[in-house]
This record gives C-alpha cells, sequence and structure tokens, in this order.
C-alpha cells in the first residue's frame, strides 16, 4: 500500500485523469466532491474517508477498501466494485447504474435510495444491509446474500434474484414485478405488500 504525505495526496489528485491510483491509501480523509473518474483504484485504501458527492464514475475499484467510508450522493455509475470492501459504508442516494459489485461486501451498509438500475451484484454480501426505497431494477442479484436486510418499498422491477437469500429480509411493498426468484429462500421473509406481479416464484411458493 502506497503511503503518501498529505501534499502529495492533493498534488496527485489535481493532475490530469485519468490516474493510476493502484494500492494507495487515501483512508481517513476529507475528500468531498473529489473527481477520480477514470481512475485506477483497484486494491486502494479508501477507508473511513468523507467521499460525499465524489464521482466515481467508470473507475476501477477492483477490491478496494470502502469500508465505513461516507459516500452520500456519490456518482459510481459503471465503475467496477468486484470484490470491494464496503461493509459499514454509507451509499445512501448513492447512484450505482450499471456498477459491477459482483463478490462485493456490504454488510450493514447504509444503501437505503441508491441507485442500482442494471448493476451487477452476483454473488454480493448485503446481509444486514439498509436498502429502503432503493433503485434495483433489472439488477443481476444472482446468489446475493440479502439475509436480515431491510429492502422496505425497493424497486425489484425485473431484477435477477434466482437463488438469492432472503431469510427474515424485509421486503414490506417492494415491487417485485416481473422479477426472477426461482431458487430463492424467503424463509422467514416479511413480503407484506409487496408486489409479485408476473414474478417467478420460488417452488416453496407455488401451491
Amino acid at each position: 500500500m502506497s503511503v503518501l504525505t498529505h501534499f502529495q495526496i492533493f498534488d496527485l489528485l489535481n493532475r490530469p485523469r485519468p490516474l493510476w491510483l493502484v494500492k494507495v491509501d487515501l483512508s481517513d480523509l476529507v475528500l468531498i466532491s473529489v473527481d477520480l473518474s477514470h481512475c485506477n483504484l483497484s486494491f486502494a485504501n479508501l477507508s473511513r474517508s468523507d467521499l460525499n458527492w465524489a464521482d466515481f464514475s467508470f473507475s476501477n475499484l477492483t477490491k478496494a477498501n470502502l469500508s465505513l467510508a461516507n459516500l452520500f450522493e456519490a456518482n459510481l455509475s459503471e465503475a467496477n466494485l468486484e470484490g470491494a470492501n464496503l461493509t459499514h459504508t454509507n451509499l445512501t442516494r448513492t447512484y450505482l447504474a450499471k456498477a459491477n459489485l459482483k463478490e462485493a461486501n456490504l454488510i450493514e451498509a447504509n444503501v437505503s435510495r441508491a441507485i442500482l438500475t442494471k448493476a451487477n451484484l452476483t454473488n454480493a454480501n448485503l446481509n444486514l444491509a439498509n436498502l429502503s426505497r432503493t433503485d434495483l431494477s433489472k439488477t443481476d442479484c444472482t446468489n446475493v446474500n440479502f439475509s436480515h436486510a431491510d429492502l422496505y418499498k425497493a424497486n425489484l422491477f425485473e431484477a435477477n434474484l434466482s437463488n438469492a437469500n432472503f431469510h427474515e429480509a424485509n421486503l414490506t411493498g417492494a415491487d417485485l414485478t416481473a422479477a426472477n426468484l426461482r431458487g430463492a429462500d424467503l424463509t422467514g421473509a416479511i413480503l407484506t405488500n409487496a408486489d409479485l406481479t408476473d414474478a417467478i416464484l420460488p417452488d416453496s411458493m407455488i401451491k
């Protein structure tokens, strides 16, 4: 992990894009509204940093550490976050459309009201995450762990939820219209007022 002084960091961030920041340590910093779009931040450490309104669109954040970071209303559209650590991260109202979150760790992350339309969440871990009113329409959530997650009024329109784990998840008022729930585990899930119109249901729900 590259250790830089604060002067070196801010000098680097003001250079022309794209930036090569592989394994850089940007933890515990205030980087509000920073522009890191199209940059390579794979394996970087951004834990506990304040990244409100930051722009990470089209950036490579493969296996980056973003745990406990504040990404309120940040732009991560089409970013590559495969295998990234987002535990306890604040992703409230973050824009993640078409982002790659395959195998990402989002345990207890706050993803409330975020936009993840057409994102890839295959094999991601969202145990205990807050996804209330989150837009997950047309996402690929194959094998995702949503156990004990809060998906109150989440938009899961046409989402691929095959083999997903919703054990004791809150799906109250969720829109599951035309969603694929084949093989999903809904044991103990709360589905009060959820819309399952044209959804492909797991065998356990088919009578």
